[in-house]
Formats: C-alpha cells, structure tokens, sequence
C-alpha cells in the first residue's frame, strides 16, 4: 500500500530541503525514508534509485533557477541583465546549496531535455544580444560566463574568499564589470 501524501513530487521538494540541510551527497532514498519515517522499500513505488531522486532534485533546482533568472531579467538589458543574472546564481547557491550542487548532476539526455537548461541557455543568449555577439562568439560567451559564475560561486561557497581583502563582494562586482567590458570589447577571431 503507498503511504497517503508521497508523491514523486513530494519527495523531491523533501529531497532538496534535506540537499540544502546536509549537502546533495548525502541524499539517498535511505535518508527520505528516515526523514518521512516509512521504509525505504515504500519509497519505490514513486522513485526508481537514489539517482532518479537525486535527477529529481537537479530537475526542480533547474527550474527553481531558471524561474528567478526569468524575473530578474524581466525588463531589463545590457550591463544591468548581466549582473541581475549573475546574482541570480550567487544568490541561489547561497540560499540553497544543496539545490545548487543539485543543479549541477550531469543528466541524461532524456532528463535533460526535459528540464529547464533550455531556458538557462536561451537566456543567457538574450543577455548576449545586448552585446552583438555572432556565432561562434556568442556559444563561446555563454560557455564563459558559465565558467566565471559557476566558478567564483563555488570558490565562495567554499570559503575560498573569506580571509582576503577586498571582501567577496566587491570582487564579484569587479568581476561582472569586467564581464561586461569583455563582452563590449570581444576580440575579433
């Protein structure tokens, strides 16, 4: 009999939140089971694996993500697009680091297509716009600016910052004003 209320659903909401707890790593169907107090053999009627779930969690993640980057972006162009974007994602890692080292499991194609990377790309590219990127320099942009929002990011989150002057923030800022004079200023090939 399948316990009243789980739903896959449900699970990766409850899968994030404990992500975020006790890091993306340590989430196993094991650990829901405990945290919903069932066995884990009821569990499988809604998840496949510990993969399925943790594929779950990079799926809501991405989405979570990729409806902020919408909202921020909403309006704006340029300079003031770009940083809105980028503290997005810092924001995001801070506020949720078990989702953010969720959302970035490397999926199957299948999930893959199915999730909300699409959008993560196609806004990216509208941002590039702004810059009057062709081809290839804009896919070389977006791989980029991936790179430097990812990267600075994770160094944070690992406190690879934290006993420095200037602080991180000034540093991040610096960053993104750099991004910007780079992508005004892309070299020709």
């Amino acid at each position: 009999m399948v316990r009243a209320g789980l739903t896959a659903d449900r699970l990766a909401q409850a899968g994030a939140e404990l992500a975020d707890e006790v890091g993306f790593e340590q989430v196993t169907v094991s650990a829901l089971a405990r945290l919903f107090d069932v066995k884990v053999a009821s569990l499988y009627s809604h998840l496949k694996n510990s993969h399925d779930l943790k594929t779950r969690i990079a799926l809501l993640a991405l989405e979570e993500l990729a409806d902020r980057g919408a909202a921020a972006l909403a309006g704006r162009a340029g300079k003031d697009a770009l940083k809105a974007f980028a503290d997005v994602y810092r924001d995001y890692a801070r506020e949720h680091p078990g989702r953010y080292a969720a959302a970035q499991l490397r999926l199957d194609p299948e999930a893959a297509a199915a999730s909300a990377g699409g959008r993560h790309a196609q806004m990216t590219r509208a941002i590039l716009r702004g810059y009057d990127l062709s081809e290839p320099d804009q896919t070389h942009a977006v791989r980029l600016l991936g790179s430097v929002f990812h990267g600075y990011v994770s160094l944070e989150m690992q406190g690879g910052f934290s006993h420095s002057a200037p602080d991180s923030q000034q540093s991040w800022s610096w960053s993104l004003d750099a991004l910007d004079a780079l992508l005004r200023n892309w070299p020709a090939p």
